[in-house]
């Protein structure tokens, strides 16, 4: 599932694959794009801002993507044969001499000014791995509705930028409480821990292939996908249960015993869900 590393390690593949080179082929498959070409024009940089990616191109434009839940962004030497999903799901393919990058089941796909790239990211908050994270600021946004369930807090990009389910998850079994808390009953030497905790998950994770909260192999999370099984803390069964963010409901984890606290009603055996 795409979140701030996962985003991270991405613009870093595709910055390393096409930035200083001139693209010599540009494919853009949506619609309100159809006509836009950027071949003749060299990458000057790709850049991760929070879950967003901005391909920086000459000419002062723009290239913004987000991958959402399913989407992902493959870099090819060229030659090798494309393997990221079939054809019809193909929305984005820009090359040079060397490499080509395939988006694929991109949901937003838009072509901006540069000057305009605030249209597309000035709401976020605080990146986590981004050189405007504030962690004062962080926690001042985290708060500022203290009646609102922790884990929407999390996941709400405009408070800090990055955590996506499986973090909101895996914080709030870290931090000892349900993703059901109002936010202003956390206690407060955790909340103060919260921002740097979050902060210290990506940026362990950002060069890792498998994202691990544990530092166990093989093991690699607390709760996020492990319902009904048994806790690896306490080996209560981790439980399940939908909790939204503001535009859909989620799959949401945590252990009843290590995370006391408000929740859902939930059988422990409710099929888990990954996705």
């Amino acid at each position: 599932m795409p979140e701030g590393d996962t985003v991270w390690q991405t613009a870093r593949r595709l910055h390393s694959a096409l930035a200083g080179k001139v693209l010599t082929r540009s494919d853009l498959r949506v619609a309100r794009l159809a006509t836009a070409d950027l071949t003749g024009r060299a990458v000057l940089d790709v850049t991760p801002r929070g879950k967003h990616l901005l391909t920086r191109v000459e000419g002062g434009l723009t290239l913004h993507s987000h991958l959402r839940m399913d989407g992902s962004w493959k870099v090819y030497e060229n030659g090798r044969r494309w393997s990221g999903g079939p054809g019809h799901q193909i929305r984005a393919i820009l090359g040079n001499t060397d490499h080509t990058a395939v988006g694929y089941r991109l949901p937003v796909l838009e072509l901006l000014r540069t000057t305009d790239e605030h249209r597309a990211v000035g709401h976020l908050g605080p990146d986590l791995l981004g050189p405007d994270w504030d962690p004062e600021r962080a926690l001042a946004n985290l708060l500022q509705d203290p009646a609102r369930p922790l884990g929407e807090v999390l996941l709400d990009q405009r408070n800090l930028a990055g955590i996506g389910n499986v973090y909101k998850s895996e914080l709030c079994f870290l931090l000892g409480v349900t993703p059901w808390l109002p936010v202003g009953e956390l206690p407060a030497e955790r909340a103060a821990q919260l921002p740097a905790l979050a902060r210290k998950l990506l940026e362990t994770n950002r060069d890792r292939p498998i994202r691990s909260t544990t530092g166990r192999r093989g093991q690699d999370l607390f709760v996020y996908g492990r319902a009904p099984r048994p806790c690896l803390r306490c080996h209560t069964s981790v439980r399940v249960a939908d909790q939204g963010d503001g535009s859909r409901e989620r799959p949401t984890y945590w252990c009843p015993a290590c995370q006391p606290g408000p929740a859902p009603a939930a059988s422990p055996t409710r099929r888990s869900r990954t996705n």
